[in-house]
């Protein structure tokens, strides 16, 4: 009964076919600079997708440390100096 089930869950959704997640694995190659620096055109689908998660993981730190930067720029100004930093963020 489960193959009736994955047949059926299969037949209402598109298949991504082989040429299309060879392109899009591609395209992360070419956005992930870590990859982007290396020489060499031949990196493994797998290593794309666990450099892709890693560079995903730094910028999301990125975005915390630069968060806790701003909190402590707007906390340390007074009134009027945090006040232009909203305006400007808004």
């Amino acid at each position: 009964m489960s193959g009736r089930r994955s047949r059926s869950r299969q037949s209402g959704v598109s298949r991504i076919t082989e040429d299309q997640i060879a392109d899009l694995v591609t395209k992360l190659q070419q956005l992930i600079p870590e990859i982007r620096s290396r020489r060499s055109d031949k990196v493994s689908a797998s290593r794309v997708l666990q450099e892709t998660c890693n560079y995903i993981k730094n910028l999301h730190k990125e975005v915390d440390n630069l968060s806790d930067r701003l909190s402590e720029l707007l906390e340390s100004s007074d009134g009027a100096q945090a006040a232009l930093i909203r305006s400007l963020l808004m």
